[in-house]
């Protein structure tokens, strides 16, 4: 065998040893899934627009749903009971992650597992609600985005008196669960009230059937315009509330939701439900990335907004006063 010949066959053996071999091919990526978890209805068509913000502000983090990511939508369709049944088919999946969205959706999934990563959106008060031990230190598997509603009483009345200026007695439309008479945010209400010459009409529903009557007894007590308080049974059933406040020609301002003006109503006045969502996007992709709901601190809102419905206020006979228009971060015409 000459010199060549040898130095040709330890190349190609060398070659055979280092070389990368079939079965060490790049590792296939795993496929991540996220769990949806909601008390509404899938929309007709399209998404929801709280659910299109949070799916583009993943899309720009780099998730895009195809083979290595899918998303699992659970919808309640406002049958609370359902919900902790559909917490726990997502467990079963199991899912990497649970969006939940909602106090009710919030309760049921922190229910069904105490290891998934959970994150809370448009729950309200996390910390009042036992979702997390605190929002800097939030421990266990929650995390997410935390709303501070009981703060915005005072401003609500407040807003809806320099909007209706003649008001001399406004109900206020309430689930006594979540806004019991005897809590420090109802009574800093009452004080508002006071210092602004309005009398306050508390009205309590716990259930939709019990919307319509609620109605009449505002009608009854010559309400003069309606402040809502926040309450998932409320946004559920927005259209439905927003129908009847005008068929009485009452003014509302309905808490923080501007998605009530959207469908008709006067005004709202808080943090955005869509910005909350798509920062909802941030929590999951750090989740994913390794993190621990523990060690993610739960966030507040740091913007508000104060939309107006001047089509409503104009069908209802209001001259909205330029002071108010000015405060204004939307107005529809």
């Amino acid at each position: 065998m000459t010199h060549r010949t040898i130095a040709l066959f330890l190349t190609v053996a060398l070659g055979l040893l280092v070389g990368p071999r079939p079965t060490e091919a790049q590792p296939v990526a795993t496929m991540r899934r996220i769990g949806i978890l909601s008390s509404g209805s899938p929309p007709a068509t399209g998404l929801s627009p709280l659910h299109q913000p949070f799916l583009h502000a993943l899309r720009t983090l780099g998730y895009v749903e195809g083979p290595r990511l899918a998303i699992e939508w659970r919808f309640a369709e406002r049958q609370l009971e359902r919900l902790p049944a559909l917490a726990a088919e997502l467990v079963r999946l199991p899912v990497d992650v649970i969006v939940a969205s909602g106090p009710q959706a919030a309760q049921a999934a922190q229910h069904a597992t105490t290891t998934l990563p959970i994150v809370i959106v448009a729950v309200g008060d996390a910390v009042g609600q036992g979702l997390v031990a605190s929002l800097a230190r939030p421990g266990g598997n929650v995390t997410g985005l935390s709303e501070q509603y009981t703060e915005l009483l005072p401003t609500w009345l407040e807003l809806l008196k320099a909007a209706v200026p003649q008001a001399s007695q406004v109900a206020a439309l309430v689930v006594p669960e979540l806004w019991p008479v005897e809590d420090g945010s109802w009574r800093a209400l009452q004080q508002t009230a006071a210092g602004l010459g309005v009398r306050l009409q508390r009205v309590e529903v716990h259930e939709p059937g019990e919307l319509e009557q609620a109605f009449v007894a505002m009608t009854q007590a010559q309400a003069d315009a309606l402040i809502v308080l926040p309450h998932p049974l409320f946004f559920l059933h927005r259209t439905r509330l927003v129908d009847l406040a005008t068929q009485q020609r009452l003014p509302t301002i309905w808490g923080p939701f501007r998605e009530f003006v959207d469908v008709g109503g006067l005004m709202a006045y808080g943090p955005s439900l869509r910005d909350q969502f798509q920062r909802a996007a941030t929590y999951v992709d750090r989740l994913l990335k390794g993190a621990k709901p523990a060690d993610l601190p739960v966030e507040q809102p740091t913007t508000f907004e104060l939309v107006l419905n001047l089509k409503t206020a104009q069908a209802l006979g209001i001259t909205i006063s330029p002071t108010l228009l000015v405060q204004a971060t939307e107005v529809i015409r």
